[in-house]
């Protein structure tokens, strides 16, 4: 066994036990909830934006992009436009890295690869931050509501095209609402990439959590991936990401479209 092959299958053995480990399992449930309660999540930026995720689900998008190697990026949540940057950042480092292997040159403002935001309210501040960002080439938005068949239209007409789609859900967390994100996003992903759907993890803590929200346990992401799983298999829980994890706001969704696509 090469030594690669040998730290692979040592981090498949230790995933393995995380996977079994419960105290750990509880622990890392704890520290998440506590640190919500410290509004932790709020405390990072990314080039310069307000990013409202925790590091290990940054981490865990790069994992994604570098895998996936996707040309197109759809989110919806926009908020401050941290993440769209990110998103933008690791796109930019694909066009990078295909240009070092291939020995050739690119235009830094010019690329195929693309990350298109949709936000129900896209702040005047917020968009002329990021428009000014040295990432905004790589980023377009559409501002209304997620689920409006307007918008999903133009998220739909936008999408053609493109090759490797990956989507992640961050916008409202009620059930209804990213059920039908779910039914007008996910079968844009292509086979092999992901639909993320952040936020599940409101299931997993104490009811009432999140008292001025409308989203709550038993209304939430996560109860609206189970109902919509059950009439997807073309769809599954990549749950070695979350046993990776631990701390993520998004336990059971990393969704993966099988690479046969059905």
């Amino acid at each position: 066994m090469t030594p690669v092959d040998q730290f692979a299958k040592e981090r498949q053995e230790r995933l393995a036990g995380y996977a079994q480990d419960t105290a750990f399992q509880t622990l890392s449930r704890d520290w998440l909830q506590a640190s919500m309660q410290r509004q932790y999540v709020y405390n990072f930026d990314w080039m310069g934006r307000p990013i409202i995720q925790y590091p290990q689900d940054m981490v865990a998008m790069q994992e994604l992009v570098w895998r996936v190697r996707p040309d197109l990026i759809i989110e919806t949540g926009i908020a401050h436009g941290g993440s769209l940057v990110l998103s933008a950042s690791l796109l930019a480092l694909l066009d990078m890295s295909d240009a070092i292997e291939a020995g050739t040159t690119i235009d830094p403002r010019a690329s195929r690869r693309k990350v298109l935001g949709v936000d129900i309210d896209i702040r005047a501040h917020n968009r002329a931050a990021i428009e000014s960002h040295p990432m905004a080439s790589r980023i377009a938005m559409v501002q209304g509501s997620a689920v409006a068949s307007d918008v999903v239209q133009q998220v739909r007409d936008f999408a053609q095209g493109y090759q490797r789609v990956l989507v992640c859900l961050d916008s409202m967390h009620t059930h209804d609402h990213v059920l039908g994100e779910l039914d007008a996003y996910a079968p844009l992903v292509t086979p092999g990439s992901y639909c993320v759907v952040f936020d599940t993890f409101v299931e997993d803590m104490p009811p009432k959590f999140f008292a001025d929200r409308p989203w709550d346990v038993g209304n939430n992401p996560k109860t609206a991936v189970r109902q919509w799983l059950g009439g997807h298999a073309e769809f599954e829980v990549d749950a070695e990401m979350e046993q990776r994890l631990q701390v993520t706001v998004a336990p059971h969704g990393f969704l993966r479209r099988r690479a046969d696509g059905c």
